[in-house]
């Protein structure tokens, strides 16, 4: 992740560790920081019945002409759950699978979804193997030097998990001054909290798991993560209602990126304009909401 699909492979397989451990104890379930070190701003946690919203509500993208647009192609794979994954008669299924379907209901064309191996989704699209990818791939530069992006559909931003019977009402960083805080070591999290919660003591672990284990067990009063992989921790039978969400979300780009989207191939200009008004076309019309509360009941915002 880097929790937001990112291409490097470390952090990708590292996420992807932890939300497969997540989803199979799950039961199928911003706040920007302040420019300041050691200020870093905290928020009331949402109802947990409640969408993110990623479109401005009082704007929608001008209907592209879609005289020309028959089919939509899509690329995803089928070992990122929940986003995308096999159901047990080999269909690919998740919520990128869903949104797609419903992106092609909303343009009125047809739609197909192929999976490649996650290595395989740009070089398949640029060979023009499928239009589009679907499959929580992340908006950086890296990724940007190679596809096109419709708008962001996704965040994932980090969140503090407590234990439940904790006495701290904040998040904040004079709240965890002196405390243990447990973090993925070389994480962004981890870059995040030595920059704005610099007199926390800061324990660091190898895996999601290690960490989740630490808070779990006491040896640490937080730990700070993927929202998206602690949101099904925290419901799920491994956690066993040890621990809650306090504050957040937290979501500057610098540590946490831009979002992820739907990538097209360089220069396709009118099925980007046409993913845009789809998306911004389901979110006003609450088909988003929907969904991510489907695969999000107690979402990561």
């Amino acid at each position: 992740m880097n929790f937001l699909r990112h291409i490097k492979k470390s952090p990708r397989v590292a996420l992807l560790a932890s939300l497969r451990a997540a989803l199979a104890a799950f039961v199928l379930s911003s706040c920007p920081p302040a420019a300041n070190a050691g200020d870093a701003p905290t928020a009331p946690t949402p109802p947990a019945a409640t969408a993110p919203s990623f479109w401005d509500p009082s704007r929608t993208p001008e209907k592209p002409d879609l005289t020309g647009l028959r089919q939509i192609r899509f690329l995803t794979e089928d070992d990122y759950p929940p986003f995308n994954f096999l159901l047990p008669d080999g269909q690919v299924a998740g919520f990128n699978i869903d949104l797609a379907r419903a992106i092609c209901v909303e343009l009125d064309v047809a739609c197909t979804i192929q999976r490649r191996r996650w290595d395989l989704l740009i070089p398949a699209l640029n060979d023009n193997g499928g239009d589009a990818i679907i499959a929580s791939l992340a908006i950086n530069d890296e990724t940007r030097k190679q596809v096109d992006f419709s708008g962001p559909y996704m965040m994932t931003p980090g969140r503090f998990a407590v234990q439940a019977d904790t006495t701290l009402k904040s998040a904040s960083p004079t709240a965890f001054a002196d405390r243990p805080i447990a973090v993925v070591a070389g994480s962004r999290h981890e870059a995040f909290l030595k920059a704005f919660y610099p007199q926390s003591t800061l324990m660091t672990f190898e895996t999601p798991t290690l960490a989740r284990n630490a808070l779990k067990n006491g040896r640490v009063q937080a730990f700070f993560g993927d929202a998206i992989s602690l949101s099904y921790w925290l419901n799920g039978a491994e956690a066993a209602g040890c621990c809650v969400f306090r504050d957040g979300p937290f979501t500057d780009p610098k540590y946490f990126g831009e979002g992820i989207g739907i990538a097209v191939k360089k220069g396709n200009t009118p099925l980007r304009r046409a993913l845009d008004y789809a998306l911004s076309r389901l979110a006003q019309r609450g088909v988003f909401a929907e969904l991510y509360l489907k695969y999000f009941p107690v979402g990561p915002f």
